[in-house]
């Protein structure tokens, strides 16, 4: 399909619901599905992004995992200012414009896929579902071999 002919739509959420203190299940792909996330030295430099993404809009990552063609982000914000739609277009664009400076010959999709948790949810469930990405997936047969992981609340090695 050609560029010109792919419908743009609006994200199905209005912005505003993006903000304050709320957890938020991001999922965001590389276009074509293009494996990316395979080795250290793209992922170590992402997620240092991800990381000034994450404190310029007062979040935390309850984890973060990168597949090798998406990524999963659990966010939660801090405080009444943070704002986790601005968190993720902006690792989006950093990260994006990291990716061409490179040339690594990826970009992400237009969009992402979001889930705004709500306060009944339960937030060990979404981990445990997170962190069993690479398992489904058959890259390793323990979650704690993948490398393409993290957290800014929790030391995930100790992880239960």
């Amino acid at each position: 399909m050609e560029k010109s002919a792919i419908r743009e739509y609006k994200h199905r959420l209005p912005r505003e619901l993006y903000k304050g203190k709320l957890a938020c299940v991001f999922t965001s792909c590389i276009r074509e599905k293009k494996e990316l996330f395979l080795t250290k030295s793209i992922f170590f430099p992402v997620e240092k992004i991800l990381l000034d993404c994450l404190r310029k809009e007062e979040c935390e990552a309850y984890i973060y995992l990168f597949m090798p063609d998406h990524c999963h982000l659990l966010i939660e914000g801090r405080s009444d200012d943070s704002d986790l739609w601005e968190f993720m277009v902006n690792f989006k664009q950093r990260s994006g414009y990291w990716f061409s400076q490179n040339r690594l010959g990826a970009e992400w999709q237009k969009d992402f896929y979001d889930h705004i948790l709500r306060k009944e949810e339960d937030l060990v469930k979404q981990i445990r579902y997170i962190l069993g990405n690479p398992l489904r997936k058959g890259l390793v047969d323990n979650w704690r071999k993948y490398p393409y992981k993290g957290s800014t609340i929790y030391n995930l090695d100790e992880w239960v």
